[in-house]
């Protein structure tokens, strides 16, 4: 059956190859009315979803759809459609001494197949951004979100039956590792397979699957406090980097601190503890130079001497880290030590700090005087997000509509022959 819903999906591709963007477009605005149109049964299905799962997992906010959040995904939806089409884009042209014409073309993947867990936003985001790219997709969503994804696939299938297009041009596989293995091995059908989710679910992808992967890498974020920083930014700073939202992969971490910051690292750390919900409240991990600033001023049950496990480690939850370092080499030498490639910051007012952090710091996305949180697809203008790819082949960052697209040449003559 796995074999029919990916050989179905290679079909319905081909659909996609003569319609024109305002087609597309249309298709993704009647979803987003949909979606909202929607919005009691999806909050509905979800309910079920998150009946199965314990409030305290760090998953459970990543799971969780309201009112809010599915606006925000139909939103989403509507911007994909308003953005220019990655489609048929002349990247270059050039012409041979002999007359040949040779044109470089941006084209679709064909079939895209996206493992990912507890995240329903993903399969909106995920459907729109291969559909404006002209390719199928096949999702493999979590159980955890089993419900949430089977509701919201109906809503695209109503969608797509209405503007007589296949339904295959988005196909949800079972909740099975047989599906999976499927996908992954499905060489000649499945052009990319894109994972999102934990460590563990990104190696398992990376390494068992024979169809290419682009690898969304967790995110191990660092923000360095340099020697220069502005005490009241780099609060702001910490603070929304942090706390924001702890579930996403663009969270806060660790702070590195350089050591003439100690004597303001309280004020640095104080809104991390200043939420009245205790459960909100940051748990620090600091190493001894940032326990002795921080003790006395920083609630004694939130603060922990810190473990070597404690860096280079995603925590997902109201935790974090420091590390105190007396130079921007030492800081370097630890983030480039510890990072997982996917967004790094540094706070400092001295312009030439920042730019060398910058310049030497290997990540996707490195920030100077913003906080990590803005890794984002819809925040950097690209309508919504595929994933983070922290590799460096084909994309890098936050895959959207362009990264999502191939090439092909094109190569026009009058009858040359080759001698």
């Amino acid at each position: 059956m796995i074999e029919h819903l990916i050989e179905q999906a290679r079909i319905a591709s081909l659909s996609l190859l003569e319609r024109d963007e305002k087609e597309l477009n249309e298709v993704l605005n009647k979803l987003a009315d949909a979606l909202v149109a929607n919005t009691d049964t999806i909050i509905a299905a979800n309910a079920q979803d998150l009946s199965r799962m314990d409030p305290a997992d760090y998953r459970y906010d990543r799971l969780l759809l309201n009112a809010d959040r599915i606006a925000g995904i139909a939103s989403d939806t509507r911007n994909v459609a308003s953005l220019p089409s990655p489609l048929n884009i002349q990247l270059s042209e050039a012409v041979r001494p002999n007359g040949m014409v040779i044109r470089k073309v941006s084209v679709p993947f064909g079939v895209i197949g996206v493992i990912y867990e507890a995240r329903p936003n993903v399969t909106i985001d995920v459907f729109s951004l291969c559909f404006k790219a002209g390719s199928a997709v096949i999702l493999k969503g979590g159980k955890e979100a089993a419900d949430s994804n089977d509701c919201e696939v109906a809503i695209i299938h109503q969608v797509l039956r209405e503007v007589g297009l296949p339904e295959a041009l988005c196909t949800l596989l079972p909740n099975d590792h047989a599906a999976t293995a499927e996908l992954l091995n499905a060489v000649g059908k499945v052009d990319l397979i894109i994972p999102r989710g934990s460590r563990r679910l990104i190696d398992f992808v990376r390494d068992t699957a024979k169809v290419p992967v682009i690898e969304t890498g967790a995110g191990v974020c660092h923000t360095y406090i340099d020697k220069d920083a502005d005490t009241a930014k780099a609060a702001a700073i910490v603070n929304n980097g942090k706390t924001r939202r702890i579930s996403v992969c663009n969270a806060l971490d660790c702070v590195v601190v350089h050591k003439d910051k100690l004597s303001e690292l309280t004020q640095i750390c104080a809104p991390l503890c200043s939420n009245p919900n205790k459960a909100k409240q940051v748990i620090i991990y600091a190493d001894e130079p940032a326990y002795h600033a921080l003790e006395g001023h920083y609630p004694a049950e939130l603060l922990q001497p810190a473990l070597p496990e404690h860096y280079g480690y995603e925590f997902q939850a109201y935790k974090l880290s420091i590390k105190t370092v007396s130079s921007l080499d030492e800081a370097i030498q630890f983030v480039s030590a510890n990072t997982s490639k996917h967004s790094e910051s540094i706070v400092s007012e001295n312009k030439e700090a920042c730019n060398r952090y910058a310049r030497v710091i290997d990540a996707a996305c490195v920030y100077q005087n913003l906080p990590t949180s803005w890794t984002d697809g819809a925040q950097f203008g690209l309508g919504a997000e595929i994933g983070i790819s922290t590799q460096k082949l084909h994309a890098r960052g936050p895959m959207a509509l362009r990264e999502i697209t191939t090439y092909k040449y094109i190569i026009s003559g009058d009858g040359q022959t080759r001698p």
